[in-house]
């Protein structure tokens, strides 16, 4: 059972929900938990809350513009900063704050979604490896 809680707080936590994963994570290792078992569900919730971004940058974009969900200005800066940066930024996409915001906007702008995967997958088992002090 913690390690489904994990993976659901991991993939609401990529999403724009402000959630803390690494707490969770934190609290699931001192329970006992398998490390391993922990990082998969941490890891695999986390990028698959990042596809949702993705795919919603991919399909809604317009859509969320349309009502005011997002604003051009906003959306205008992050693609600024992707243009600038591409697929590079996307290692980012563990950050707080930013990182959400990035897989979406990697989603408008019709990233490849095969790179898209391999980087934000790396970048995101990459954060929980360390936090779990494989690193």
């Amino acid at each position: 059972m913690i390690y489904l809680s994990l993976f659901t707080v991991a993939f609401a936590a990529a999403t724009l929900l402000p959630l803390s994963s690494e707490a969770t994570l934190y609290y699931a290792l001192q329970s006992g938990a398998d490390p391993w078992g922990l990082l998969l569900a941490a890891g695999g919730g986390n990028t698959l809350g990042s596809l949702l971004n993705y795919w919603i940058g991919r399909k809604g974009v317009d859509w969320l513009l349309d009502h005011g969900r997002i604003s051009k200005r906003g959306l205008a800066r992050s693609e600024a900063f992707f243009d600038r940066w591409g697929g590079w930024s996307l290692w980012l996409s563990w950050v707080p704050v930013i990182g959400d915001p990035l897989t979406f906007v990697a989603g408008a702008l019709h990233y490849d979604w095969r790179r898209f995967l391999l980087i934000v997958s790396l970048a995101k088992f990459g954060r929980y490896f360390i936090v779990l002090g494989f690193g």
